[in-house]
Protein backbone atom coordinates (compact mmCIF):
# COMPACT_ATOMS: atom_id res chain seq x y z
CA UNK A 1 0.00 0.00 0.00
CA UNK A 2 1.41 2.85 -0.85
CA UNK A 3 1.60 5.73 2.11
CA UNK A 4 -1.19 8.15 2.74
CA UNK A 5 -0.62 12.26 1.33
CA UNK A 6 0.52 14.55 3.77
CA UNK A 7 -3.59 16.12 3.48
CA UNK A 8 -4.95 12.64 3.81
CA UNK A 9 -8.34 12.69 5.72
CA UNK A 10 -7.17 11.56 9.62
CA UNK A 11 -9.51 8.49 10.76
CA UNK A 12 -9.87 7.00 14.03
CA UNK A 13 -11.47 3.53 14.96
CA UNK A 14 -12.23 2.15 17.94
CA UNK A 15 -13.12 -1.53 19.04
CA UNK A 16 -11.02 -2.08 15.54
CA UNK A 17 -9.17 -5.22 16.33
CA UNK A 18 -11.78 -7.07 14.23
CA UNK A 19 -15.28 -7.80 12.86
CA UNK A 20 -16.75 -4.17 11.45
CA UNK A 21 -13.70 -1.77 13.24
CA UNK A 22 -11.19 -3.60 10.96
CA UNK A 23 -13.09 -3.65 8.11
CA UNK A 24 -14.08 0.17 8.25
CA UNK A 25 -10.19 0.57 9.58
CA UNK A 26 -8.58 -0.91 6.22
CA UNK A 27 -11.23 0.36 3.78
CA UNK A 28 -10.63 3.98 5.07
CA UNK A 29 -7.11 3.00 4.70
CA UNK A 30 -7.03 1.76 1.37
CA UNK A 31 -9.06 4.98 0.47
CA UNK A 32 -5.73 6.95 1.46
CA UNK A 33 -6.59 7.92 5.05
CA UNK A 34 -4.32 8.23 7.85
CA UNK A 35 -5.67 6.27 10.51
CA UNK A 36 -5.25 5.40 14.09
CA UNK A 37 -6.87 2.00 15.04
CA UNK A 38 -7.78 1.16 18.80
CA UNK A 39 -9.18 -1.81 20.88
CA UNK A 40 -8.43 -3.44 24.55
CA UNK A 41 -7.19 -6.65 22.72
CA UNK A 42 -3.63 -5.53 21.78
CA UNK A 43 -2.16 -8.74 20.03
CA UNK A 44 -4.91 -8.62 16.86
CA UNK A 45 -4.61 -4.74 16.62
CA UNK A 46 -1.08 -4.64 16.38
CA UNK A 47 -1.50 -7.25 13.80
CA UNK A 48 -4.58 -5.79 11.78
CA UNK A 49 -2.15 -1.67 12.03
CA UNK A 50 0.70 -3.58 10.90
CA UNK A 51 -1.24 -5.26 7.92
CA UNK A 52 -3.04 -1.81 7.00
CA UNK A 53 -0.44 0.85 7.68
CA UNK A 54 -2.21 2.19 10.52
CA UNK A 55 -1.29 3.13 14.33
CA UNK A 56 -2.15 1.18 16.86
CA UNK A 57 -3.48 2.74 20.51
CA UNK A 58 -4.33 0.31 22.95
CA UNK A 59 -6.86 1.55 24.85
CA UNK A 60 -9.98 0.94 27.32
CA UNK A 61 -13.16 3.40 26.41
CA UNK A 62 -14.76 1.99 29.63
CA UNK A 63 -12.66 4.93 31.04
CA UNK A 64 -12.04 8.46 30.96
CA UNK A 65 -8.61 8.20 30.90
CA UNK A 66 -8.67 5.42 28.45
CA UNK A 67 -10.74 7.71 25.97
CA UNK A 68 -8.51 10.96 26.68
CA UNK A 69 -5.07 8.13 26.22
CA UNK A 70 -6.78 7.85 22.61
CA UNK A 71 -8.03 11.00 21.45
CA UNK A 72 -4.28 12.53 22.77
CA UNK A 73 -2.53 10.11 21.44
CA UNK A 74 -4.66 10.17 17.89
CA UNK A 75 -3.88 14.20 17.49
CA UNK A 76 -0.38 13.53 18.47
CA UNK A 77 0.27 10.84 15.47
CA UNK A 78 -2.23 12.67 12.95
CA UNK A 79 -2.38 16.11 14.22
CA UNK A 80 -5.97 16.32 13.71
CA UNK A 81 -9.06 14.22 13.83
CA UNK A 82 -11.64 14.37 10.94
CA UNK A 83 -13.44 10.94 11.32
CA UNK A 84 -14.16 9.70 14.35
CA UNK A 85 -15.86 5.85 14.53
CA UNK A 86 -17.16 5.12 18.05
CA UNK A 87 -17.42 1.37 16.79
CA UNK A 88 -16.39 -0.55 20.46
CA UNK A 89 -19.59 -2.41 21.47
CA UNK A 90 -20.35 -5.29 22.96
CA UNK A 91 -23.16 -7.68 23.63
CA UNK A 92 -23.99 -10.32 26.55
CA UNK A 93 -26.79 -12.17 24.72
CA UNK A 94 -28.41 -12.93 28.14
CA UNK A 95 -32.22 -12.83 28.74
CA UNK A 96 -33.40 -10.19 31.33
CA UNK A 97 -33.30 -12.53 34.60
CA UNK A 98 -30.23 -13.54 33.40
CA UNK A 99 -29.01 -10.06 33.18
CA UNK A 100 -28.28 -8.55 36.89
CA UNK A 101 -26.73 -4.79 37.35
CA UNK A 102 -23.57 -5.06 36.96
CA UNK A 103 -23.54 -6.72 33.30
CA UNK A 104 -26.44 -3.88 32.77
CA UNK A 105 -23.75 -1.25 33.84
CA UNK A 106 -21.01 -3.45 31.95
CA UNK A 107 -22.66 -2.70 28.81
CA UNK A 108 -24.35 0.89 29.08
CA UNK A 109 -20.42 1.39 29.48
CA UNK A 110 -19.00 0.30 26.60
CA UNK A 111 -22.09 0.54 23.98
CA UNK A 112 -23.39 4.36 25.61
CA UNK A 113 -21.23 5.99 27.61
CA UNK A 114 -18.05 5.46 25.71
CA UNK A 115 -19.98 7.77 22.86
CA UNK A 116 -20.36 10.51 25.25
CA UNK A 117 -16.77 10.20 26.79
CA UNK A 118 -15.37 10.19 23.19
CA UNK A 119 -17.87 13.51 22.38
CA UNK A 120 -16.91 14.76 25.68
CA UNK A 121 -13.38 14.72 24.72
CA UNK A 122 -13.48 15.72 20.99
CA UNK A 123 -15.44 18.92 21.60
CA UNK A 124 -12.52 20.97 21.75
CA UNK A 125 -10.90 19.10 19.20
CA UNK A 126 -14.01 20.34 16.76
CA UNK A 127 -13.82 24.11 18.54
CA UNK A 128 -10.41 24.09 17.58
CA UNK A 129 -10.55 22.34 14.04
CA UNK A 130 -14.24 24.01 13.14
CA UNK A 131 -15.78 20.68 12.64
CA UNK A 132 -15.77 16.98 12.30
CA UNK A 133 -17.40 13.93 11.65
CA UNK A 134 -18.78 11.29 14.40
CA UNK A 135 -19.52 8.30 13.43
CA UNK A 136 -21.71 5.89 15.93
CA UNK A 137 -22.10 2.24 15.19
CA UNK A 138 -25.42 1.22 16.57
CA UNK A 139 -27.65 -1.48 15.23
CA UNK A 140 -30.89 -2.19 13.48
CA UNK A 141 -32.06 -3.11 16.81
CA UNK A 142 -31.25 0.74 18.18
CA UNK A 143 -34.24 1.98 15.52
CA UNK A 144 -36.04 -1.59 16.11
CA UNK A 145 -35.52 -4.02 18.49
CA UNK A 146 -33.66 -7.04 19.05
CA UNK A 147 -35.33 -10.43 20.54
CA UNK A 148 -33.86 -12.12 23.81
CA UNK A 149 -31.12 -9.20 24.28
CA UNK A 150 -33.15 -6.67 26.36
CA UNK A 151 -29.49 -5.22 27.35
CA UNK A 152 -28.41 -4.72 23.94
CA UNK A 153 -31.19 -3.45 22.52
CA UNK A 154 -31.77 -1.12 25.18
CA UNK A 155 -28.70 0.55 24.61
CA UNK A 156 -28.62 0.19 21.06
CA UNK A 157 -31.63 2.40 21.43
CA UNK A 158 -29.51 4.56 23.51
CA UNK A 159 -26.54 4.85 20.82
CA UNK A 160 -28.56 6.36 18.61
CA UNK A 161 -30.59 8.79 20.73
CA UNK A 162 -27.06 10.13 21.78
CA UNK A 163 -26.51 10.33 18.01
CA UNK A 164 -29.20 12.46 17.29
CA UNK A 165 -28.97 14.54 20.20
CA UNK A 166 -25.23 15.08 19.03
CA UNK A 167 -26.51 15.99 15.41
CA UNK A 168 -28.86 18.70 16.51
CA UNK A 169 -26.54 20.11 19.06
CA UNK A 170 -23.37 20.72 17.31
CA UNK A 171 -24.48 20.35 13.18
CA UNK A 172 -24.62 24.23 12.81
CA UNK A 173 -20.76 24.03 14.62
CA UNK A 174 -19.22 22.26 11.83
CA UNK A 175 -20.34 18.36 13.51
CA UNK A 176 -21.52 15.79 10.99
CA UNK A 177 -22.91 12.75 13.11
CA UNK A 178 -23.60 9.51 11.11
CA UNK A 179 -25.31 5.85 13.31
CA UNK A 180 -24.55 2.67 11.46
CA UNK A 181 -27.27 0.61 11.44
CA UNK A 182 -26.66 -2.74 10.23
CA UNK A 183 -29.16 -5.73 10.93
CA UNK A 184 -27.10 -9.27 11.02
CA UNK A 185 -23.77 -8.37 10.42
CA UNK A 186 -20.79 -11.85 9.76
CA UNK A 187 -18.99 -11.36 13.08
CA UNK A 188 -18.14 -13.43 16.32
CA UNK A 189 -21.08 -11.54 17.67
CA UNK A 190 -23.62 -13.29 15.36
CA UNK A 191 -21.95 -16.59 15.55
CA UNK A 192 -22.30 -16.36 19.24
CA UNK A 193 -26.19 -15.48 19.27
CA UNK A 194 -27.39 -19.14 18.64
CA UNK A 195 -31.03 -19.34 17.28
CA UNK A 196 -30.85 -15.71 16.83
CA UNK A 197 -28.08 -15.76 13.80
CA UNK A 198 -31.05 -17.24 11.41
CA UNK A 199 -33.64 -13.88 12.03
CA UNK A 200 -31.02 -11.61 12.25
CA UNK A 201 -29.88 -13.10 8.83
CA UNK A 202 -33.52 -13.05 7.30
CA UNK A 203 -31.82 -10.44 5.01
CA UNK A 204 -28.50 -11.93 4.69
CA UNK A 205 -25.88 -11.00 6.73
CA UNK A 206 -23.30 -9.01 5.30
CA UNK A 207 -19.62 -9.57 5.64
CA UNK A 208 -17.93 -6.87 7.44
CA UNK A 209 -16.74 -5.39 4.23
CA UNK A 210 -19.60 -4.81 2.99
CA UNK A 211 -20.70 -2.36 5.27
CA UNK A 212 -17.17 -0.43 5.02
CA UNK A 213 -18.65 -0.06 1.39
CA UNK A 214 -21.73 1.35 2.62
CA UNK A 215 -19.51 3.61 5.22
CA UNK A 216 -17.31 4.66 2.33
CA UNK A 217 -20.33 5.65 0.70
CA UNK A 218 -21.86 7.58 3.53
CA UNK A 219 -18.88 9.61 4.00
CA UNK A 220 -19.14 12.22 1.09
CA UNK A 221 -23.21 12.65 2.49
CA UNK A 222 -24.61 14.23 5.57
CA UNK A 223 -27.02 11.27 5.73
CA UNK A 224 -27.41 10.68 9.74
CA UNK A 225 -28.59 7.19 8.74
CA UNK A 226 -26.19 4.90 7.00
CA UNK A 227 -28.02 1.79 6.02
CA UNK A 228 -25.95 -1.36 4.98
CA UNK A 229 -29.89 -3.13 4.71
CA UNK A 230 -31.82 -1.00 3.02
CA UNK A 231 -34.78 -3.25 4.49
CA UNK A 232 -34.19 -1.51 7.82
CA UNK A 233 -35.66 2.48 6.65
CA UNK A 234 -38.85 0.56 5.64
CA UNK A 235 -38.85 -1.65 8.99
CA UNK A 236 -38.64 1.06 10.66
CA UNK A 237 -41.10 3.37 9.26
CA UNK A 238 -43.86 0.44 9.93
CA UNK A 239 -42.32 0.33 13.52
CA UNK A 240 -43.40 4.69 13.34
CA UNK A 241 -46.54 4.24 11.47
CA UNK A 242 -48.27 1.19 13.13
CA UNK A 243 -46.67 0.11 16.18
CA UNK A 244 -48.86 -2.48 17.24
CA UNK A 245 -48.82 -4.50 14.24
CA UNK A 246 -45.08 -3.92 14.09
CA UNK A 247 -45.11 -5.37 17.90
CA UNK A 248 -47.22 -8.12 17.43
CA UNK A 249 -44.73 -9.15 14.16
CA UNK A 250 -42.32 -9.06 16.48
CA UNK A 251 -43.86 -10.69 19.12
CA UNK A 252 -44.52 -13.64 16.28
CA UNK A 253 -40.84 -14.18 15.48
CA UNK A 254 -40.56 -14.47 19.37
CA UNK A 255 -42.49 -17.40 19.84
CA UNK A 256 -40.79 -18.94 16.77
CA UNK A 257 -37.36 -18.40 18.44
CA UNK A 258 -39.03 -20.06 21.49
CA UNK A 259 -40.26 -22.83 19.45
CA UNK A 260 -36.83 -23.27 17.67
CA UNK A 261 -35.33 -23.86 20.99
CA UNK A 262 -37.91 -26.00 22.52
CA UNK A 263 -37.08 -28.25 19.36
CA UNK A 264 -33.71 -27.94 19.80
CA UNK A 265 -34.08 -28.82 23.61
CA UNK A 266 -36.58 -31.97 22.96
CA UNK A 267 -39.31 -29.89 24.31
Amino acid sequence: MSAPAAGAQTVVVTGAARGIGAAIATRMAADGARVVVSDRDGDELRELAARIGAHPVVADIASDGGVQQLVDAALETLGRIDVFFANAGIALGTGLSDTDDGHWATILDINVLAHVRAARALESVWEKQGGGRFVVTASAAGLLTILDDPSYAVTKHAAVAFAEWLSVTYRHRGVVVQAICPQGVQTRMLEASGELEELLSHDQALPPERVADAVATALTTEDFYILPHPEVAGYAALRSAEPDRWLAGMNKLQRKLEDARATRDGG
